[in-house]
């Protein structure tokens, strides 16, 4: 784990994988709802956490504790946590309907060893979890998928709303038509990742677990 300062606020902890992000994320998201951590912002990445507003702002009173609620104690008492392994058993669980008709589903079975038909069964057969957001509002990187496939060589300059992409470790569905590079293998259906109107507006957020189905 290496801690870095990030303003007067602000901490970035890096760690080793995607996992042991989401656990400390998981563990500073639980400490925060015990009172004996004060961060306004707890952002997980593909490797790191950022915590910003560190000891309350704004007539925010932070609670004293044993490790300290300040910036510089906090950073003093990161690497000491005991951070247990994350549990998505309790999170919040979507079903995103998708038809398999993406136009990189051949060359994603050529690099599992598969047949075409069997990448849709392969992921749909697992269920994911939000790793973090990022990209573009309302985009989640999905992981627990246990396969990996290369980004496009050439990214496309367009990717239409609702495709449904793989890219290293990760899954995920564009929000809306942007750019990318990820290999598309599906439309999602009936699905609204992003809405101003709702609250929370993003449909996925960190922990939320997500099972992809076959559309009728």
């Amino acid at each position: 784990m290496i801690v870095h300062r990030m303003g007067e606020r602000a901490l970035l902890v890096e760690v080793e994988d995607g996992a042991a992000a989401q656990a400390l994320h998981a563990e500073c998201v639980r400490r925060r709802a015990a009172g004996v951590l004060v961060a306004e912002e707890i952002v997980p990445g593909a490797r790191t956490v950022l915590l910003d507003g560190i000891g309350g702002t704004g007539g925010i009173e932070a609670p004293r504790q044993a490790d300290g609620f300040g910036v510089e104690a906090l950073a003093r008492s990161l690497p000491r946590w005991r951070i247990p392994p994350v549990e998505t058993a309790g999170g919040p669980r979507v079903e995103i309907p998708v038809i398999f008709d993406g136009p990189d589903v051949a060359d994603v079975a050529r690099h599992w060893g598969v047949g075409a038909g069997d990448v849709g069964r392969i992921v749909t057969s697992t269920e994911l979890t939000v790793a973090f957001c990022g990209f573009a509002p309302g985009f989640a990187y999905l992981g627990g998928l246990g396969r990996e496939v290369p980004r496009r060589e050439t990214p496309r300059t367009a990717v239409p709303t609702g495709a449904v992409g793989l890219a290293g470790e990760y899954a995920g569905v564009y929000p809306r038509r942007s750019p990318g590079g990820w290999q598309i293998i599906g439309t999602a259906v009936d699905v609204l990742l992003w809405d101003v109107a709702r609250e929370p507006a993003a449909l996925l957020a960190p922990g939320t677990r997500v099972r992809f189905v076959e559309a009728p």
